[in-house]
């Protein structure tokens, strides 16, 4: 997200916002924006890491990056099909300003970490690290 907004990529496609206009009709109120990226890099560092940890072993794939692909497209869908539209952008991201460009962004950055993570993983396997 931060390359995206460096970059000028997909200016229309503002997810911290729309979870702040989320935010303020739930409960009358939004959060700093410092607050968003920090839950943002705490869901995708501590959580998605741990998740990821811990299902490693069963996700299909004989490497790292097999298996971290099949962990990111599974968590792309399941953002598709309950986060965007919670924020109110619809499935896929389809009602944004950005219409698919938004959900296949989202695709590219989701798949970029998560093979990443998977192909880091795989290298403390053999390490004998995890």
């Amino acid at each position: 997200m931060f390359l995206k907004a460096r970059l000028g990529i997909l200016p229309a496609f503002q997810p911290y916002d729309s979870v702040q206009t989320t935010l303020v009709a739930a409960f009358g109120t939004g959060l700093p924006p410092s607050v968003l990226w920090i839950l943002s890099f705490l869901n995708g560092a501590v959580v998605l890491g741990f998740l990821f940890g811990q299902a490693y072993r069963w996700l299909p794939g004989t490497c790292g990056a097999t298996k971290g692909l099949v962990f990111g497209l599974t968590g792309w869908i399941a953002m598709g099909l309950l986060f965007f539209p919670m924020i109110g952008m619809g499935f896929f991201a389809a009602q944004s300003p950005a219409g698919a460009a938004a959900s296949l962004l989202s695709l590219a950055m989701i798949v970029t970490y998560s093979v990443t993570m998977g192909m880091v993983y795989a290298a403390l396997e053999r390490a004998g690290k995890p």
